[in-house]
C-alpha cells in the first residue's frame, strides 16, 4: 500500500456550540488525487482549511508524512492551497505572480524567475509571464494559480473549488488538465467540490461527506456502483430510490420484494429484514412490454436529453422511476400513458442502509 500522506484522527471542530466536522478520520495516500465531496456545509471545507492550518482543530490530530502538523503555522506546513476565487495580485505580471511564493520564502532572483518560468510551461502560459491577471481569461488565471501554488514545491496541493468559477466547457477540459498535472508532478492533490462528475472523472478516491461525517471513503466505481446507504446512493449520480420489504437474511442474502410482487434476492447484512429502499441506476433499467420484468409502470413524459433521452413512468404503488435510453436515431419509445415493464440489469438493485 502507498504511504500515507495526511492521515486525520477523529477530527472535530466546533464553533461554538456548531458541530462543523464530528470524528473524522482518514488516510490520503502519496501521490493520489483524492476528492472531498459533499453539499454545502457538509464540512469538506472546514477538513481542508484545518489541512492547511487556517483553522485549528477542537480535538483531534492531523499528520503529514508522519508528522503531527496540528500546532504547526500554515506558512511552516509543506502544504499549499489554491482557493475558489484565485487571489491573484494585479499589480504584478504573471511572472511575478508565480514567483511570490518563492520570494516570501528568501529564493534568490534568478532561482525564482527560473522556477516560475518551469510552472508557467507546465501550465502552458509561457508565453503569458509580462502580461497582468486583468488581460488573462477565466481559465488562465486558474493556471496561473495552480502555478504559483506549485512553485515552492509543496508535498501536498489543496484545492478548495477551482473550478466553480468556470464555464462548462472550460471546467471539462481543466478537469483534464488537473489531473495530468497531479500525475506529471507526482502531488498529492486533495479537491474539494460538491459536483459529483467533478469527482467521479478525475478522483483516485472519494470521500463523501454530510453533516460533518464521512458517510463512504472509495475509488470513484465503487462509490457509485457500491453506495453504502441513501445518502450516497442519492448524492452521486442519479438514482432511483424504491421501497422494498426485506426478509430473512441467511448466508448474506435476503428475499426483497419488490412493488408490484417480484422477488430479488439481494446481498444484505444481518438484521436487515424490514422496510428499506433499494437504489436502481436509470441506466440500468430496460424497458420491456406491459406485463413483463420485474416492475410494472405507466409512462408520464419524455425528456430529451441530447446524448440520451429520460423516460419518466409511475409505479403502480405511485413511486417515479427514471429510465435513461441511449439517443438513437429511430428509438422506439412508448408515448406517454402507455404501459410498461421494466426490466432490472444484472446487479442492477443495490439495497441500502437508511
Amino acid at each position: 500500500m502507498a504511504e500515507a500522506a495526511v492521515v486525520v484522527r477523529d477530527a472535530v471542530k466546533l464553533y461554538g456550540g456548531v458541530v462543523a466536522l464530528d470524528g473524522v478520520s482518514l488516510s490520503i495516500r502519496d501521490n493520489e488525487f483524492f476528492t472531498l465531496l459533499g453539499p454545502s456545509g457538509c464540512g469538506k471545507t472546514t477538513l481542508l482549511r484545518l489541512i492547511a492550518g487556517f483553522e485549528r482543530l477542537t480535538s483531534g490530530a492531523i499528520a503529514l508524512h508522519g508528522q503531527d502538523i496540528a500546532d504547526l503555522p500554515p506558512d511552516r506546513r509543506p502544504v499549499n492551497t489554491v482557493f475558489q476565487h484565485y487571489a491573484l495580485f494585479p499589480h504584478m505580471t504573471v511572472l511575478d505572480n508565480v514567483a511570490f511564493g518563492l520570494k516570501m520564502r528568501g529564493v534568490g532572483l534568478a532561482e525564482r524567475r527560473r522556477r516560475a518560468g518551469e510552472m508557467l510551461e507546465m501550465v502552458h502560459l509561457s508565453g503569458f509571464a509580462g502580461r497582468f491577471p486583468a488581460q488573462l481569461s477565466g481559465g488562465q488565471q486558474q493556471r496561473v494559480a495552480l502555478a504559483r501554488a506549485l512553485a515552492p514545491g509543496p508535498r501536498v496541493l489543496l484545492l478548495d473549488e477551482p473550478l466553480s468559477a468556470l464555464d462548462l466547457k472550460l471546467r471539462q477540459a481543466m478537469r483534464v488538465e488537473l489531473k495530468t498535472l497531479q500525475e506529471e508532478t507526482g502531488i498529492t492533490f486533495i479537491f474539494v467540490t460538491h459536483d459529483q462528475e467533478e469527482a467521479l472523472t478525475m478522483s483516485d478516491r472519494i470521500a463523501v461527506m454530510s453533516a460533518g461525517r464521512l458517510q463512504q471513503v472509495g475509488a470513484p466505481r465503487e462509490i457509485y456502483e457500491e453506495p453504502v446507504n441513501r445518502f450516497v446512493a442519492d448524492f452521486i449520480g442519479e438514482t432511483n430510490l424504491v421501497p422494498v420489504e426485506v426478509g430473512a437474511v441467511a448466508g448474506g442474502l435476503a428475499p426483497v420484494a419488490l412493488p408490484g410482487g417480484a422477488v430479488l434476492q439481494l446481498a444484505a447484512a444481518p438484521g436487515s429484514e424490514g422496510r428499506h429502499h433499494v437504489s436502481i441506476r436509470p441506466e440500468r433499467l430496460r424497458l420491456a412490454p406491459s406485463g413483463a420484468g420485474q416492475l410494472s409502470a405507466r409512462v408520464e413524459r419524455i425528456i430529451y436529453k441530447g446524448t440520451d433521452l429520460q423516460l419518466v413512468a409511475r409505479m403502480a404503488g405511485g413511486g417515479e422511476l427514471h429510465v435513461r435510453i441511449q439517443n438513437t436515431a429511430r428509438a422506439d419509445l412508448p408515448p406517454p400513458g402507455a404501459e410498461v415493464g421494466l426490466v432490472l440489469g444484472e446487479g442492477a438493485a443495490r439495497l441500502l442502509a437508511d
